[in-house]
């Protein structure tokens, strides 16, 4: 247990050391059924992907990722997730963002997706028949689960 003094330097130089190395963590989601995955497409960047978004202060990342599923499409994770890899997202706006990956095979829909700023659109596709524009990562994430290519550190852009 932490006396009073030991907390305010721990707070102290947590919130130091995230205010310098300024890293995020993320969560996505793939909902399998069957052959099936489940894509979104925001409205704001290109390509189709999984839904998912960052962890908030004091949530877990299982959490945010439940939350962001719910969220952005509509269904509830109702059973244990996966968790298939960490990944480190390496992009042109930012080295410091990592990917918590998930696959959920239990889910239920419990409100209809309506078009909005953020999504486009959501939908069903064929692990063999993915859109256009589907983002390299979301394609790789695919290749590991369906096929058991080996997982990459990498999220991939």
């Amino acid at each position: 247990m932490m006396n009073r003094f030991q907390k305010v330097r721990a707070w102290g130089f947590l919130a130091l050391k995230g205010w310098w190395q300024r890293m995020t963590i993320g969560a996505r989601v793939m909902l399998v059924d069957g052959d099936k995955v489940l894509l979104i497409r925001h409205g704001y960047v290109p390509g189709w992907q999984f839904p998912g978004g960052g962890v908030g202060p004091g949530e877990t990342v299982e959490a945010a990722a439940e939350r962001e599923v719910l969220e952005e499409t509509g269904y509830r994770i109702t059973g244990p997730m996966e968790l298939l890899g960490i990944y480190h997202q390496n992009n042109a706006v930012t080295n410091r963002d990592h990917v918590a990956f998930f696959v959920a095979r239990q889910f239920e829909k419990v409100r209809e997706h309506k078009p909005n700023h953020e999504i486009a659109e959501i939908g069903w596709f064929e692990r063999t028949r993915l859109p256009e524009m589907v983002t390299p990562a979301t394609s790789q994430r695919v290749d590991e689960v369906f096929d058991g290519v080996k997982r990459r550190t990498e999220w991939g852009y």
